[in-house]
């Protein structure tokens, strides 16, 4: 009996609960504040608005900073995709969503990039800071400066992956800037927002915008965001023709109804943009590394500005009297008198001013010309010393034998050959396939010319500018990762 009378409190205590969960949490993404900004990302002119300015937590949408960040670093220098780091305590212990990385773990850079921008892993993007600054609070204040640089005038970033912490606030205008920048600053990277899965080193990874990008006409990115204060985040970008849209919403109450909004707000950007719009782009920041220096304090006030004195000239008269002297008597070893009193050289420079000095001076001869008036110096002129007699000088009537330049061919080709990535039937997909090769194997890739040459069977994909052993090497590894790949010779 007694047995009999737990089991309906039981059941009583899962049902309170589901009410709970079915109650609760949509409560707690409703409350979440709304706003709303809409683009033409061809010319930046707004299209719509709405709360854009107001300061809100904008979850993962934190990360499309990273990763500009990151795409920064990687065309300046600072760090190659093939680097391995490390990965830290912290890192790891990151909350979801995340890759799964373990302490002392070692990953290339590029698989961290990866799984920020299509799993939104928070353990990625904490590990792609700490790599460029040392510490993720850096990294951070890196981010905010960058954000002021691209005219993010209300944003500032407190961690790498957006999770809820007070002061790292954005807007729904800043969040439209910054997608902007990272599509037209570094496009060859553009494409990573519109995979629908990856290889993220570890293990394949899905995205986390797949329904939009399937759902809706054109969407090609970029980057959604959740967390409970902030409600479900998405900056989305679609073109279709001539016209490219992003639009940005904050505070979504579900994914469906954040991309039934978007898919909303980019009809209405599509249907108010004019078909030709002039391309400006945004203006890409200047690139300043270690932040904005330290500021040097000067006490006192500057009594004079001192400027070097000018060397004197000598005069023409002087030159000539200077020459008369040296024909009557071989000079005297000044330099290195004053010097080995001075004890400003050392004793070997000293020593060897002595010997050069020492060696006789030829001396000049002054003539006078013929029927000049004998008026002093200024009627001297200088006879040039007469060429050694031990000088060979070819027999008159031979040819002078000139030098002869001997080439050859190389056998490599020079640069003259390039890898054909396959045959596509329209050149977008061409044009797409060798961005995608480009990134997946910049070791061998970089530098060389991306070019679409049409056949009458189709559109081929060439890598060009390439020595033959490094074409030879590019499809080596294209092989190895499964990308088909041929050697094109010189033409």
């Amino acid at each position: 009996m007694k047995v009999r009378r737990a089991m309906p409190a039981r059941y009583g205590l899962f049902v309170l609960a589901a009410l709970w969960l079915l109650v609760v949490v949509p409560l707690s993404a409703a409350a979440a504040p709304y706003a709303a900004y809409v683009m033409d990302a061809r010319s930046g002119k707004v299209l719509h608005s709405r709360n854009a300015d107001t300061r809100l937590h904008p979850a993962s949408l934190t990360k499309m900073m990273t990763l500009y960040i990151a795409f920064q670093a990687v065309e300046r220098g600072e760090i190659s995709l093939d680097t391995k780091v490390k990965i830290s305590r912290h890192a790891a212990s990151e909350p979801p969503s995340k890759l799964g990385l373990k302490s002392g773990q070692r990953i290339a850079f590029r698989y961290l990039i990866r799984a920020a921008a299509v799993k939104s892993a928070n353990d990625a993007a904490t590990a792609i800071g700490e790599a460029l600054e040392g510490s993720e609070a850096a990294f951070a204040r890196r981010m905010t400066r960058t954000a002021k640089a691209l005219g993010m005038t209300r944003t500032t970033f407190k961690n790498a992956h957006g999770l809820t912490e007070s002061g790292h606030l954005s807007t729904a205008r800043d969040m439209s800037i910054l997608g902007r920048h990272v599509l037209y600053d570094y496009p060859e990277y553009y494409n990573l927002f519109s995979r629908r899965s990856t290889n993220a080193g570890v293990r394949e990874v899905a995205n986390t915008n797949r329904r939009l990008l399937a759902a809706y006409r054109g969407a090609d990115g970029i980057k959604t965001g959740y967390t409970r204060a902030a409600g479900f985040n998405l900056v989305a970008s679609a073109e279709r023709g001539r016209e490219r849209i992003i639009a940005t919403v904050f505070g979504g109450t579900s994914t469906s109804a954040r991309n039934a909004r978007v898919a909303e707000l980019l009809d209405m950007g599509f249907k108010r943009a004019p078909t030709r719009v002039a391309l400006q782009k945004p203006r890409k920041p200047a690139y300043t590394p270690g932040g904005a220096g330290k500021t040097v304090r000067v006490s006192g006030i500057t009594r004079q500005s001192l400027r070097p004195r000018l060397r004197p000239v000598a005069d023409v008269e002087d030159v000539l009297a200077t020459v008369v002297a040296q024909s009557v008597k071989p000079a005297e070893p000044t330099v290195a008198a004053q010097a080995s009193t001075s004890g400003v050289l050392s004793a070997d420079i000293t020593s060897a001013l002595i010997e050069a000095q020492q060696t006789p001076v030829e001396p000049a001869v002054v003539t006078q010309e013929p029927g000049a008036p004998n008026n002093g110096l200024a009627a001297l002129t200088l006879r040039p010393i007469m060429r050694p007699t031990d000088v060979a000088t070819a027999p008159q009537g031979e040819p002078v034998q000139e030098n002869e330049v001997v080439t050859r061919l190389s056998t490599s080709g020079g640069h003259q050959w390039g890898v054909n990535v396959g045959q596509y039937n329209s050149r977008y997909n061409a044009e797409r396939a060798l961005v995608t090769t480009a990134l997946a194997e910049m070791a061998t890739l970089d530098g060389t010319l991306r070019k679409v040459v049409k056949k009458p069977t189709g559109f081929d994909a060439n890598f060009l500018g390439m020595t033959r052993d490094s074409a030879d090497l590019a499809c080596r590894r294209l092989a190895a990762r499964n990308i088909s790949c041929m050697m094109v010779g010189p033409s």
